[in-house]
């Protein structure tokens, strides 16, 4: 695609307020494939006023029209999947099959879920003596990540736009030739001018004044929990909703009864799947001690088959910071099965799919957030353990139970501080909650939990 030198403001594409741009880099040969405008506060305050002025007539439109206009959004995702997955490829690095299944495919079902969930969802209920409506919550900033970059868009605008809110997106500055294409199918699917608006920029900038704008009602944040927090507390500060999707540092739990060579196997491939940039991945996993060695052997056989096949990260930096995190790991005593600190290729942001063994609960490596190609394997002694464990960081976004028994697997996920937990390997849903515990985060997305960020409630008595 070529990229756009404006902003999708009100309908159109309009001129860019400042003359600054940001260059788009493809991370596999650190080429520059695109550039798209630097958004600045005026650029933000131009969006959020044609939100506002076009959110009276979106929100009174019948929720049956909403759900048209979301259908039409969805086939032209479907129509231009091609398109879509080779800049996913381009920005991000992720190979063209990851891109075509998973950075396209789950967003198209997402968007035709929130067309489906528009057209059946009760905005109103009787109670007793009362009528309860759900009402939009207004105009919507969308602040949206580089990993899954339409993925995380849609998860947001969708039900937002199902709700009856205006939105405002400000994506990542790594992956935003791909949100320039989603404001081109937005266009195209017929929403009314103003109903969607987008701002290219940085985050310090365009990001920091969109969450303070005091004409935004609902700040909707996906990254990193340090930034999160800012929001969070700016947020706060202005008494606006904030929903935040942060960190995570999710165990895999291996009970002693599970197919262990079945849960290794897929406990790798999660961790290395889009290049470990998954806040859900299951990054720490725990293997009973007696079985720990051969569960140690099991994933290093398996890494190994990751080396050609799985893309590089975003960037320079996050090159840097993965790469020093392991530096980390080796430095505190974690014992280096696979891969390693040295860039596997000369050129682009690639980093070695990598596996440690004998980690302990407190290491850097078992605590903080990597976002890399980088698993921990830790030990334990027994269940009451392999729970002190799994609950013993500040995050709970996701996590997984393996056991030869599935009540025992459930018995043990419940128990789990944790917004979900996959069960012997059970597949993604995208329709239902994701979200987290603790300093994972604030709120849900995806599904009738996702709809009802957006909005809020207004009784009248009878």
């Amino acid at each position: 695609m070529k990229a756009h030198d404006g902003m999708y403001i009100d309908g159109a594409w309009r001129p860019a307020a400042g003359g600054d741009v940001i260059d788009v880099v493809n991370p596999v040969d650190e080429q520059v494939v695109g550039q798209v405008p630097a958004g600045t506060a005026l650029d933000v305050d131009n969006a959020v006023r044609a939100a506002r002025a076009a959110l009276p007539g979106w929100a009174a439109t019948p929720p049956a029209e909403r759900a048209a206009r979301l259908t039409a959004l969805r086939d032209g995702l479907v129509a231009r999947a091609g398109e879509i997955a080779e800049t996913v490829t381009a920005e991000l690095g992720s190979p063209l099959k990851f891109s075509q299944t998973v950075h396209v495919g789950a967003p198209i079902a997402v968007a035709g879920s929130y067309a489906e969930l528009a057209a059946r969802f009760a905005f109103e209920e009787k109670v007793g003596n009362s009528v309860v409506y759900q009402e939009p919550i207004g105009v919507v900033a969308a602040i949206t990540p580089w990993n899954y970059p339409l993925h995380q868009i849609v998860a947001k605008v969708a039900p937002a736009l199902a709700a009856g809110c205006t939105v405002v997106l400000k994506p990542a500055e790594d992956t935003p030739l791909t949100a320039q294409l989603f404001a081109e199918v937005v266009d195209e699917a017929g929403l009314p001018a103003g109903v969607f608006n987008l701002v290219t920029g940085l985050g310090p900038v365009a990001g920091q004044a969109l969450a303070e704008h005091p004409d935004v009602d609902l700040v909707s944040f996906t990254g990193s929990t340090a930034v999160g927090r800012r929001i969070g507390a700016l947020a706060g500060a202005a008494v606006k909703k904030v929903a935040l999707e942060l960190g995570g540092k999710s165990a895999n739990v291996i009970l002693p009864s599970a197919d262990l060579a079945k849960a290794v196997n897929v406990g790798v491939a999660n961790v290395m799947s889009n290049s470990g940039q998954t806040c859900s991945a299951w990054t720490r996993m725990l293997v009973h001690r007696e079985r720990y060695e051969e569960a140690v052997e099991l994933a290093r056989t398996a890494a190994a088959k990751y080396g050609e096949r799985i893309g590089p990260v975003v960037n320079a930096q996050q090159q840097a910071r993965v790469r020093g995190y392991i530096e980390k790991g080796v430095a505190e005593g974690a014992r280096l099965v696979a891969g390693g600190p040295e860039a596997p290729r000369e050129r682009g942001y690639f980093v070695s799919p990598t596996v440690f063994a004998d980690v302990t609960p407190e290491m850097t490596i078992a605590q903080e957030e990597i976002f890399g190609p980088v698993l921990a394997i830790l030990p334990y002694e027994d269940e009451d353990d392999a729970l002190r464990i799994a609950n013993g960081t500040v995050y709970g976004l996701a996590g997984a139970v393996w056991a030869g028994d599935e009540a025992e697997a459930v018995a043990f996920a419940r128990r789990m501080e944790t917004g979900q937990v996959d069960i012997n390997g059970g597949r993604f849903n995208p329709l239902a909650p994701f979200g987290g515990y603790k300093q994972s985060g604030v709120g849900r997305e995806l599904g009738s939990h996702g709809l009802a960020e957006y909005l809020q409630t207004k009784s009248l008595q009878f």
